[in-house]
């Protein structure tokens, strides 16, 4: 499994342990930034992030932020990334099993770091539950990105 990892400065700490932690796991990692603690924009990293989803170049992504809350709506925007904020372990694997989420958003000033772990580890191990309400549901998801897609950038 391929984990892109980006936070901001205010994840940037999280960041570097969830990494670690990710690595001695056997998880291969992309790490997106930042790489200081130098006050950076949220929005960049979801992005990082978000692409190497879109384009097949990780199979999940995680997004840290100072609440988690900055990171989920911008990563939200693009297309095909489900992304979710967990600061708990039910709501990382309810989160796979019924919405499919890509993307675990966490606030680093909102965690610590073996919570972030937990969550991490329960949110990678989680899957789909591939159960019909669930696929009907993501579906009509998938039709209003589509609809409203197309509604703005092809009028």
């Amino acid at each position: 499994m391929i984990v892109a990892v980006g936070a901001d400065h205010g994840g940037f700490h999280l960041k570097n342990n969830l990494i670690e932690f990710l690595e001695d796991s056997g998880v291969s990692v992309h790490d997106l930034g930042t790489y200081s603690e130098k006050p950076v924009d949220y929005p960049e990293f979801a992005r990082a992030v978000s692409l190497e989803i879109m384009k097949d170049k990780a199979d999940k992504g995680i997004v840290i932020c100072g609440s988690g809350v900055g990171v989920c709506v911008a990563a939200n925007k693009f297309p095909g990334i489900r992304a979710a904020i967990c600061h708990d372990t039910f709501s990382a694997h309810q989160g796979v099993e019924d919405d499919n989420i890509n993307v675990l958003c966490v606030g680093a000033r909102v965690i610590g770091h073996e919570l972030a772990r937990e969550i991490i580890k329960t949110f990678l191990s989680a899957s789909f539950s591939q159960a019909e309400r669930h696929k009907r549901r993501l579906a009509k998801v998938e039709q209003i990105e589509k609809e409203y897609y197309k509604e703005v950038f092809h009028g």
